[in-house]
């Protein structure tokens, strides 16, 4: 079992930057792909970004090329998704996620642990 608490989220101006944590507590072997995906509302999750924890192969969805960065502190066990040069439409409700897979894809459905969501506003 793997449990993922984040935050970090809030209400921004646009242009602004907001960093995520998602602090992972359970085996590592359950968590071997972590990504950030958001939803809006009445939309299917969509993926953000995620990153393998052996490598630190990282991929982004490409609406936040070069303005998201993801990464994990080992140490620390958490999980962060860097925001810089917010847009209003990266308003959304923001998930982080753990995959059992060790290259996880950037597939929804190949993550089987997600945290609790956390609000992220950008105003224009």
């Amino acid at each position: 079992q793997v449990q993922l608490v984040e935050s970090g989220g809030g209400l921004v101006q646009a242009g602004a930057s907001l960093r995520l944590s998602c602090v992972a507590s359970g085996s590592i072997f359950s968590r071997r792909t972590m990504g950030w995906f958001r939803q809006y509302p009445g939309k299917e999750r969509e993926f953000v970004a995620r990153i393998w924890w052996i490598g630190g192969s990282t991929d982004y969805a490409h609406s936040v090329q070069g303005r998201f960065t993801i990464s994990i502190d080992k140490d620390k066990n958490t999980l962060y998704l860097q925001m810089n040069s917010l847009k209003p439409e990266d308003t959304a409700v923001y998930v982080c996620a753990a995959s059992r897979q060790e290259y996880g894809s950037n597939r929804a459905t190949g993550y089987q642990y997600w945290g609790q969501e956390t609000q992220v506003t950008v105003s224009s």
